[in-house]
């Protein structure tokens, strides 16, 4: 099932991205034309990959207990590997529309 864009510019950014993954803004500053506020875009793309890192390696060490036999509940290893797959999924999706974005702007004729 595909989403029009323009329903999904018009939702919030938190029903787009996980909680985790959006810097907290104040509402008046949504639609403010002056100086950014809030966490800088750099800091917020290595936040979001600092965790997708960890997701895959806590994976990466599920999945080493689970060779060598020493794994208790099957069932939340099995969840956390989802987790870090989903995780990784959607970066992925975001540096391509990121990617998608810069390739438009540079196209632009000025």
């Amino acid at each position: 099932m595909t989403v029009p864009v323009e329903a999904i510019a018009a939702m919030p950014v938190n029903a787009v991205l996980p909680n985790d993954m959006v810097a907290p803004v104040a509402p008046s500053a949504v639609h403010t034309t002056g100086s950014a506020t809030g966490v800088p875009f750099g800091e917020l793309i290595t936040k979001g990959l600092g965790e997708v890192n960890q997701k895959l390696l806590a994976s990466q060490a599920d999945m080493q207990r689970l060779a060598a036999g020493d794994t208790q509940n099957l069932h939340q290893m099995m969840i956390r590997l989802e987790e870090s797959r989903i995780s990784l999924q959607l970066m992925m999706q975001v540096r391509n529309r990121l990617l998608e974005a810069y390739q438009d702007v540079m196209k632009m004729q000025v």
